[in-house]
């Protein structure tokens, strides 16, 4: 069983390989010059892959935009609450590091980013399938953080660990969005307003 299923695996490791790769030469290039000046052929020729593999994974340009505007939202957050469990004892250090941790993301996002992140909704409105799985993964991994705090005793009983996550999913995706669509828009601060919101209502012993 194991014998016949390695090959499916490396095949789809290889996949996600060649698609991050792409994605990769997208943004260098979209950061260079810009998105309506960059074509699919000089995508193709900076992630050195054939036109036809760059269809086999993505339909379109817009495609790609999207894409890649879903990766910079959502593609980081499983590996970063890994590391953060990983390095951190107590929810509220864990919680503190994560907003250490995006706060640093925004400081290097420009133009581009912003662009792509209006993008991820239309990708999502196309593929309800993507939206799901991307919206439970979020939800399921900040739950895991939530409720290895309630086994610990760090966190707050007064609401479920679906909720709280939730609800931080939630102020995070709003906080990204009018960032996005505002270029004036105080992250920052925001960012700062969420890491006093979230220790209040998730972790115990506040100060």
């Amino acid at each position: 069983m194991d014998t016949a299923e390695a090959p499916v695996g490396r095949r789809e490791k290889r996949k996600q390989e060649i698609r991050t790769r792409i994605e990769e030469a997208a943004y260098q290039l979209f950061r260079q010059q810009g998105i309506e000046e960059t074509s699919i052929e000089q995508i193709c020729v900076q992630a050195d892959v054939a036109r036809r593999t760059f269809y086999g994974h993505f339909p379109n340009k817009h495609s790609l935009l999207g894409g890649l505007g879903i990766s910079r939202l959502y593609d980081q957050l499983e590996p970063m609450l890994r590391l953060l469990m990983e390095n951190h004892k107590t929810t509220r250090d864990r919680l503190e590091a994560m907003i250490d941790y995006i706060e640093s993301n925004f400081a290097g996002y420009d133009d581009i980013d912003r662009q792509l992140i209006l993008l991820a909704p239309s990708t999502f409105a196309e593929d309800s399938e993507r939206q799901r799985e991307v919206g439970d993964t979020a939800i399921s991994s900040f739950t895991r953080l939530i409720s290895t705090g309630v086994e610990i005793g760090d966190v707050q009983t007064t609401f479920s660990a679906e909720i709280l996550a939730a609800m931080v999913v939630g102020t995070l995706n709003m906080l990204t969005t009018s960032w996005a669509m505002d270029s004036s828009y105080p992250i920052f601060a925001k960012l700062e307003e969420a890491r006093g919101l979230f220790e209040h209502l998730i972790c115990k012993d506040n100060p």
